[in-house]
């Protein structure tokens, strides 16, 4: 956050900074003593002091060690402040069309248990959703944690999602999802195998995720960063000053569903015909080399393929990378990105040299020039860093805070 924020929310609040934020100048580092807080606010030491005493006592707030002793005169060190991120979990889930990740995180980002297994989307929301309650109640066991010490719950699922309801709209690989109450089912999936109280739930398109996760995790410095996931579909996640931009209904960053000519007769999931993802995601790699007999079906097929060394599974992923390079070629020209990341299950060296082979022949060379082309750092744990992050972010955010604090009577 930059100071401009700060002020802007304290004018709004009567002029003055509020607990929240303090808080959030402590969790970005831009202030971490009771006197740096002082001097970024305008506040009174006594102020500053009433509004610290509100955070250590919800437990979000914990003294560090002593700091530098600033003057040249001596004295003693100004002891630092850090947002305790012990003090609470979340939970986190990553939701693929065959496959699911679940996770236990510390508010952090610290992965404190795992699991991954089969879940397949086509099942419906009802069955899927309530299997996920199943697996968090499982890992807060391994991970030696409470039901209530959850503070939320963050979703990656692989279609658009409108954020403000949290449903997903019009999804091509998810039937039977469109408009359904996640949250509500989620939240209820949670109480029932654990017994606790409900907690907030957000929702996210899994490529916004993984994008943001990345982006926090490894390019924090980058103002404009691009994630392509290339699975059994297509899909973008774009991060602009530190946040997912997700369009005025979550359907940014679709770009599977741009139409191609070479794609003029593939018939896509979407019931168009002409789409990149129906010519160039997993999906359709996996469908040719079906069709070549080699057993494939999904973008999980093609990779392992690919790790293998398969050589008609590499050309095609070579020659799909080079189809998807084309139309980011576009992208970059349009968004001026610092980072461009390829990620799924096609992330490898064939479909990486494909990409770039056209996107630094079709870009124009200002829009190439600083840009990097990188594949995931975090790989199939993207998706659930980046989903723990955004109910950090939320749950923390200065006005959030607030009501939070009222709620718990501090």
């Amino acid at each position: 956050m930059n100071g401009s924020g700060t002020k802007g929310r304290a004018g709004r609040a009567g002029g003055q900074a509020s607990a929240g934020d303090l808080l959030q100048l402590v969790r970005t580092g831009r202030a971490t003593t009771r006197g740096a807080l002082q001097q970024v606010t305008g506040l009174s030491r006594a102020t500053v002091g009433q509004r610290l005493d509100r955070l250590f006592r919800a437990g979000w707030l914990r003294e560090g060690a002593g700091g530098p002793v600033d003057s040249p005169l001596g004295g003693r060190p100004s002891i630092t402040l850090e947002f305790d991120d012990a003090h609470a979990v979340v939970l986190a889930a990553d939701l693929d069309t065959r496959h699911a990740r679940a996770a236990v995180l510390s508010l952090g980002g610290d992965l404190l248990a795992e699991h991954s297994g089969a879940l397949a989307i086509q099942d419906g929301p009802d069955a899927v959703l309530g299997e996920l309650g199943g697996w968090f109640a499982a890992l807060l066991e391994k991970a030696g944690r409470g039901a209530d010490e959850v503070c939320g719950i963050g979703l990656a699922v692989p279609g658009p999602v409108d954020s403000a309801s949290g449903r997903v709209v019009q999804p091509p690989m998810m039937p039977g999802w469109d408009g359904y109450d996640i949250r509500g089912r989620l939240a209820r999936a949670f109480t029932e195998h654990t017994g606790a109280g409900p907690v907030p739930v957000l929702v996210d398109n899994d490529a916004n995720l993984m994008a943001y996760g990345e982006q926090r995790t490894g390019y924090p410095d980058c103002s404009a960063f691009v994630l392509v996931k290339v699975s059994t579909g297509i899909g973008a996640g774009v991060v602009v000053g530190g946040t997912i931009y997700r369009g005025i209904d979550g359907g940014a960053g679709d770009i599977g569903h741009i139409r191609v000519p070479e794609g003029a007769g593939a018939l896509c999931r979407c019931g168009s015909y002409g789409c990149l993802a129906a010519l160039a995601s997993g999906g359709a790699v996996a469908g040719r080399l079906a069709e070549a007999g080699v057993p494939a079906a999904s973008g999980s097929d093609v990779r392992d393929l690919l790790a293998s060394g398969h050589p008609e599974a590499v050309g095609l992923a070579r020659e799909a990378g080079r189809q998807v390079g084309d139309v980011l070629a576009t992208v970059v020209t349009l968004l001026n990105p610092g980072v461009l990341m390829i990620a799924g299950d096609l992330a490898g060296t064939p479909f990486v040299t494909g990409v770039r082979e056209l996107l630094y022949q079709r870009a124009l060379p200002r829009s190439t020039a600083r840009l990097e082309v990188v594949t995931s750092r975090l790989g199939e744990r993207a998706g659930l860093v980046g989903a723990g992050a955004l109910v950090v972010e939320h749950l923390y955010a200065p006005e959030r805070v607030e009501e939070r604090l009222l709620e718990l009577g501090v």
